[in-house]
């Protein structure tokens, strides 16, 4: 990996770690991500404006179903995520989300994508993988003597941050295609896959109306820096996607790690914090393994 790439990709991975932060903080739910998907439509629209007459004239088909299909996926991962963070801790749900996502789409590359997996990405897969187990608890995550309601906690942390994970890898492998075969910009790619969010969410949100009405009022602040900050990140992933191969740049993005815990550790006063220094050290090397494939 070059390292314009992997500067783009670290940046992206602090800006995921933020509003990840933020969205945990917010408790939301649909209503909340409905809010998002609609303020990114009306903040990111210039860049369609932009970009979309160059773009738009040679898209077929095939990619219009790529993008749907992500919006789609998209949708299921903010569910499964927010749902994750109101049941479990962060540092439960995203290391277990960000963790399984990477294995999972360096596979999936390796089959779907012809990316070969050499000897120094399976070691820097592992190390990046080994990072975030540690930073999930570790060889210590079912200890003996967890208060029940503690132990109930972190099960639903890995059963939501697992099925994340899953949402990850096939939103990455599916992307990545669009970016590197399919040749699409990233820009536009990215605000039509957001903007077909809303058909998805709007049944769910017209079912509580009434509550959508006050989660507008409560949580703008919120739903305003994940609708900045989010596509940010995720389009500086994108561009990634062009500089370097999908199974090295996905694994790489998970330094968001090592920024979630330190903001985790302070912010929201979470435990276990030599676990996520040898966490955030075993992502450090996997990372540079990564950066010399």
């Amino acid at each position: 990996m070059s390292a314009l790439a992997l500067s783009i990709v670290l940046l992206a991975a602090l800006l995921h770690a933020g509003w990840n932060l933020v969205a945990k903080r917010s408790g939301g739910d649909h209503h909340f991500l409905f809010m998002v998907v609609v303020l990114i439509a009306l903040l990111w629209s210039p860049l369609l404006w932009v970009w979309g007459p160059a773009e738009l004239p040679r898209w077929q088909a095939r990619d219009w179903a790529l993008v749907g299909l992500s919006g789609f996926i998209h949708v299921l991962y903010f569910l499964a995520l927010l749902k994750g963070y109101r049941e479990a801790d962060l540092t439960v749900v995203y290391p277990t989300a960000r963790g399984s996502g990477p294995l999972l789409t360096a596979f999936g590359a390796a089959i779907w994508l012809d990316e070969g997996l050499g000897v120094i990405s399976v070691a820097g897969l592992l190390a990046v993988s080994t990072g975030i187990w540690l930073v999930a608890g570790g060889p210590g995550w079912r200890r003996e003597g967890l208060p029940a309601q503690e132990a109930a906690r972190l099960r639903l942390g890995l059963l939501w941050g697992a099925l994340t994970g899953v949402t990850i890898a096939c939103y990455t492998v599916l992307d990545g295609y669009a970016m590197r075969v399919a040749l699409l910009s990233p820009l536009v790619y990215d605000y039509f896959a957001n903007v077909l969010r809303l058909p998805w969410l709007a049944p769910l949100v017209w079912r509580d109306r009434h509550r959508a009405v006050q989660v507008w009022s409560t949580q703008w602040k919120a739903a305003l820096v994940v609708a900045v900050c989010s596509p940010a990140a995720y389009m500086l992933v994108l561009v990634a996607f062009t500089l370097a191969p999908v199974s090295h740049v996905a694994p790489a993005r998970e330094v968001s790690m090592l920024f979630a815990a330190l903001l985790g550790g302070r912010l929201l006063a979470e435990r276990d914090t030599g676990l996520r220094l040898a966490g955030a050290a075993a992502m450090a090397l996997g990372v540079a393994l990564l950066a010399s494939a």
